[in-house]
């Protein structure tokens, strides 16, 4: 991540959500309306937590040659 990009959301948080969106759909107590915007909500918290994850991975490898 560059400095220009804006960070995002902390992994944690975003773990916790997709956590919670998960637990929502199980239940299948939501309409599929909002069935439908849980599943794009955890798609986008999917995403950032693999961009931490990415880059922790890349910082381990960094150091790991030095």
């Amino acid at each position: 991540m560059t400095k220009s990009e804006k960070a995002p959301i902390p992994y944690e948080k975003a773990r916790d959500e997709l956590a919670e969106i998960v637990e929502q759909l199980e239940s299948g107590e939501v309409g599929l309306e909002e069935s439908l915007k849980l599943w794009e909500r955890g798609e986008e918290l999917v995403k950032v937590c693999q961009e931490w994850l990415d880059g922790a991975k890349a910082r381990i490898a960094k150091a790991k040659d030095a």
